[in-house]
């Protein structure tokens, strides 16, 4: 899995980190100022939208993914495949874009991702994925937006 400084500071499982764990690190009392209420329910505390709720589930464009709370790059349009599970699913991240955790909130535990610049939860990657890693990143597209590709 996917590492790097998100996995050091969550480490032992639990809750995204303090402030000062991430570069983009903020208060909590700031993020719930900045966000909208469903994007600091998912990025800050660990929610998860309705399957096929979102716009960006059926986002075809090339361009890239940001995480809705900081903008740090997140997937390439290249990587993303429909799962058929409702929610945006890729097949890679971008390097050093996200870290990972163990999510014991259901009862088998889960690899729940991260933004390594702030870490706002994104959702979680399972094993079941397309080549060339079989791995899924099914993550909420409430913790993403979208930037299309600049025709050159």
């Amino acid at each position: 899995m996917v590492g790097g400084i998100l996995s050091r500071a969550l480490k032992g499982g639990g809750h995204g980190g303090e402030a000062a764990d991430f570069p983009a690190g903020k208060s909590e009392a700031a993020w719930k100022a900045e966000l909208a209420p469903e994007q600091f329910h998912i990025l800050r505390q660990h929610g998860t939208e309705r399957p096929f709720s979102h716009p960006l589930n059926d986002e075809k464009r090339a361009g890239t993914f940001h995480c809705a709370g900081c903008g740090a790059a997140l997937f390439d349009s290249g990587t993303k495949y429909d799962s058929g599970s409702g929610w945006p699913s890729f097949f890679r991240p971008l390097e050093g874009a996200v870290g990972t955790s163990t999510d014991y909130k259901l009862v088998m535990p889960r690899t729940e991702v991260h933004c390594a610049q702030c870490g706002g939860h994104l959702g979680h990657v399972f094993d079941d994925g397309p080549q060339p890693t079989g791995q899924r990143y099914c993550m909420n597209g409430t913790a993403l937006t979208f930037e299309p590709a600049v025709d050159t």
